[in-house]
């Protein structure tokens, strides 16, 4: 662990080792439960059998694991059928992750991070499924990442799909963070902040959740579909006005925000879409930082965990995160040492490059990195940067020079919002293709002893 180029290969292994520890079937097994016909969720003991239709909506990156995990559980006893919801590939030639479908379900392939035909055809398709719930119908709701752009459908059917996508583009172009963003796609969806609850009528529902928004913040998972919403119609006004996105909207949703009388109010903590809603969250951060934490101690490493820079502009988060390692260094001057940082930083598209936040986080550190006995990397846990076919991107003190040798200028790759092009070049991308999971986006920066 002596050299500092060891610690990009020590920091892929620690993040390989996270992606194993986080299983979503066992997990499901554990928090669910089950004894004979009753399952627990959210602290009540549920019995299956009480119900003659069991449905489910699986919508998300994990979407397929967690359908694969409840039917295990269940199986034999308990007939499932209902909706998947999982990213269409990513390039024609890719393979979905879609195998292993069990019978009695209908799948959807719909566009992520921007919404598809596909996706407008995936909400009509489950709002169908879903007018037809009743009192004895039990829902389950499988929910993880990714949803809020793979199921949508506007309230007003004169919102057009390249409305829509027009909409995604400023919103996420504009560095606003995720419950911004949530929060003016909620009050357009006829199928988020809580819509899709209030569609199930009668029936029983329940929740399962795997969570890339921070803890406490569950209504932003796929914007809360089934979840009481705490964001207001001027909430979504101020974030339009806030980020000046009035003038660039479509027509059809500026018309929304000039006279916001055509804005629907989303259900509410008390609705009597949530008398008979349960959640029950199976991963989050606390199980990210665990599975690294774990990881990088059996590597050898005194471990920081932080989720401080939640949301922070990446360049920020770069300077503060450094002066943690310094921090833990000064505290542990002989030995080798780790912060462990999670969540999303904000990183404006700036240029027409290949990247995405992770790899952009990691760029930025570059010439902080050079010379030093220290690794970076950054990467989502669902395999997906940004644009990028990389989930992410790891760097260490030689970057720079190696990078310069190359004729290869970070600042100008930065500039461009091109820096996945930037760590390609180098060998240096993170690529584990879609994960099938997605917790949350994971910075690891390792350092050991200066001599």
């Amino acid at each position: 662990m002596a050299a500092a180029l060891d610690l990009k290969a020590i920091a892929r292994q620690i993040f390989a080792e996270t992606l194993a520890g986080i299983d979503i079937a066992e997990t499901i097994r554990r928090k669910l439960a089950r004894d004979g016909s009753c399952i627990c969720c959210d602290g009540d003991v549920i019995d299956l059998s009480r119900y003659e239709r069991i449905c489910v909506v699986a919508m998300g990156k994990a979407s397929v694991a967690m359908v694969n995990g409840l039917t295990n559980l269940l199986a034999p006893d308990f007939e499932l059928g209902g909706i998947i919801v999982a990213p269409a590939p990513a390039t024609p030639d890719a393979a979905p992750q879609t195998t292993r479908i069990p019978d009695g379900f209908e799948l959807f392939l719909a566009g992520h991070p921007v919404p598809t035909e596909e996706s407008f055809a995936a909400a009509r398709a489950i709002l169908k499924l879903l007018s037809r719930c009743d009192a004895k119908t039990l829902v389950f709701f499988l929910i993880s990442g990714g949803g809020s752009a793979l199921v949508e459908l506007p309230l007003d059917p004169a919102i057009r799909l390249s409305d829509v996508q027009l909409l995604n583009q400023l919103l996420v172009g504009c560095g606003a963070p995720i419950e911004s963003i949530n929060c003016v796609r909620k009050h357009l969806s006829a199928i988020k902040g809580g819509r899709l609850a209030a569609a199930a009528g009668a029936a029983t529902k329940i929740t399962l959740g795997i969570t890339d928004v921070p803890a406490g913040r569950e209504s932003a998972l796929a914007s809360g579909p089934t979840l009481p919403d705490p964001t207001t119609v001027d909430d979504a006004c101020g974030v339009i006005s806030h980020y000046g996105l009035l003038p660039k909207l479509p027509a059809s949703i500026r018309a929304k925000f000039e006279h916001r009388a055509g804005l629907v109010e989303t259900p509410k903590a008390g609705d009597p879409a949530f008398q008979r809603a349960h959640f029950e969250l199976l991963l989050g951060m606390h199980d990210l930082f665990h599975h690294t934490h774990i990881a990088a101690e059996g590597a050898g490493f005194i471990c920081i965990c932080d989720d401080t820079t939640d949301d922070w502009p990446l360049d920020r988060a770069c300077e503060y995160l450094f002066a943690q390692l310094e921090q833990v260094h000064v505290e542990n001057p002989h030995h080798a040492v780790a912060i462990i940082s999670d969540g999303e930083v904000s990183s404006p598209v700036r240029g027409n490059g290949i990247g995405g936040r992770n790899s952009a986080f990691v760029l930025e550190c570059v010439e902080g990195l050079a010379g030093q006995n220290i690794a970076v990397l950054s990467a989502g846990t669902d395999g997906i940067d940004g644009v990028s076919p990389a989930a992410g991107a790891v760097a260490d003190g030689s970057t720079l020079d190696r990078a310069r040798r190359l004729g290869l200028d970070p600042r100008d790759f930065a500039a461009r919002s091109d820096s996945y092009t930037f760590f390609q070049a180098l060998g240096d991308a993170v690529v584990t293709g879609p994960t099938g999971n997605n917790l949350r986006d994971l910075r690891l920066l390792l350092s050991v002893p200066r001599h």
